[in-house]
C-alpha cells in the first residue's frame, strides 16, 4: 500500500518537496494546498495531483502524513491542525518567526506523540557524518559558521517580522550544523548592520559570538546585501585536527594530511526519503531531525537575532 501524504505551501521549497514526493516508490502526493490558491493550482497541475482549495479539507482525506513547506509567518496553526488530526508531520525550517509559536507547536507534538521532521536536510551529507567522526575524536575549539548571501526572492523575506531576519530563516542550517558539530551554544552575543535597502527591514549583515557549553567558542557572520552567495558553512579548529565544512564539500586536515570529499548523497532527497522510511518501518534515519531538535536550533538562532536588536548577550535555555 501507499503512503498518503499531502503537501502545504506550493512556493520554491514546497516545489521541491513535491517533486520528490511524486517520485518516491511507496508514496502517493494525495493534493497540494496552498494560501494563493493559483498557487497550488499551479504546482498540483506541474505534479499531476489535486489541488486542494482548503487545508482542513487536506488534512481530512485520509492522510498517512503532511509536508509543512511554508514562509515562517505562516507557522503555527497548520501544525496545531495537523497534530488535532492525528497526523506526523514535517516541518520545513524555520519553525517560526516568533519563538512563542514553535514552543507551542513544541508542546502540542510532545503531548500528541506524533512523529515529526524537520528540513535541516544537510544532516543527511556523507560529509557531515563523517566530520562528526572527526570531531567527537578531535573537539572543535573554534567554530566559525559563515552565511553570506543575498536577498532571496520572495517579497515576505524582506520583512524581518515575517521571515525573522537571516539569520532566523537561512543562517539557522549552520548554526545547526555547528550545534551538531560542537554541542550546545550556552550564550550569545551579537551586533547588526542595519538594511541599507529601502523597505527592506531585514539587517544588511549579523556578527555574532557563541560560547558552547563544552568550552568551545565561536562567531557567526552573515550579511545578505551582496549580489550572489559566495559562502556558506562551518569551519572548525580542532584539538588535532581542522575542518572545512559546506553544502558541496568537505575538507579535514590533520597531521597525517588533506583530506578532501564531496558529498555522494542528494541531501534534499534524502531527508524526505528519510522521513517516509521513519513511517513505514519506525527506524529513524540518523540525520532526520524531529520537531524538538529542531527547536534547540531555533532557539539558536532567535537569541542571536534577540541580541543583535537589544545589543545584550542571550543565555540559552538548558
Amino acid at each position: 500500500m501507499s503512503l498518503r501524504v499531502g503537501l502545504v505551501g506550493a512556493g520554491g521549497v514546497g516545489t521541491r518537496h513535491g517533486r520528490t514526493l511524486r517520485g518516491l516508490d511507496g508514496v502517493e502526493l494525495v493534493g497540494v494546498a496552498d494560501a494563493v490558491p493559483a498557487a497550488a493550482v499551479e504546482l498540483a497541475a506541474a505534479l499531476g495531483v489535486p489541488a486542494v482549495d482548503d487545508v482542513g479539507r487536506l488534512l481530512g482525506s485520509g492522510l498517512d502524513a503532511v509536508w509543512l513547506c511554508v514562509p515562517p509567518f505562516a507557522h503555527g496553526e497548520l501544525e496545531l491542525a495537523a497534530v488535532r488530526a492525528g497526523l506526523p508531520l514535517f516541518v520545513e525550517k524555520p519553525l517560526g518567526a516568533a519563538p512563542a509559536v514553535a514552543e507551542e507547536v513544541a508542546a502540542a507534538v510532545a503531548a500528541a506523540g506524533v512523529p515529526t521532521a524537520t528540513g535541516y536536510h544537510w544532516r543527511h551529507l556523507d560529509t557531515v557524518a563523517r566530520a562528526r567522526e572527526v570531531c567527537a575524536a578531535a573537539p572543535p575549539r573554534l567554530v566559525a559558521a559563515t552565511w553570506l548571501d543575498t536577498v532571496p526572492p520572495p517579497a515576505w523575506w524582506a520583512d524581518a517580522r515575517r521571515s525573522g531576519g537571516q539569520v532566523v530563516e537561512q543562517a539557522t542550517h549552520v548554526l545547526d550544523l555547528a550545534r551538531l558539530l560542537a554541542g550546545e551554544v550556552a550564550e550569545v552575543q551579537a551586533v547588526a548592520a542595519p538594511s541599507s535597502a529601502p523597505g527592506r527591514s531585514v539587517d544588511d549583515a549579523t556578527a555574532a559570538l557563541l560560547r558552547f557549553e563544552s568550552g568551545a567558542v565561536g562567531t557567526l557572520t552573515a550579511a545578505c546585501a551582496q549580489p550572489a552567495r559566495t559562502r556558506a558553512g562551518v569551519e572548525l579548529s580542532c584539538a588535532g585536527a581542522a575542518v572545512e565544512l559546506t553544502e558541496t564539500s568537505l575538507v579535514v586536515t590533520t597531521s597525517g594530511g588533506t583530506e578532501r570529499a564531496e558529498p555522494a548523497v542528494d541531501a534534499r532527497t534524502a531527508v524526505d526519503r528519510a522521513f517516509v522510511d521513519l513511517l513505514v518501518t519506525g527506524t529513524r534515519a540518523e540525520g532526520l531531525v524531529d520537531y524538538r531538535e529542531a527547536l534547540r536550533t531555533h532557539h539558536v538562532a532567535v537569541a542571536v537575532a534577540e541580541s543583535a536588536r537589544t545589543g545584550a548577550p542571550v543565555r540559552l535555555p538548558r
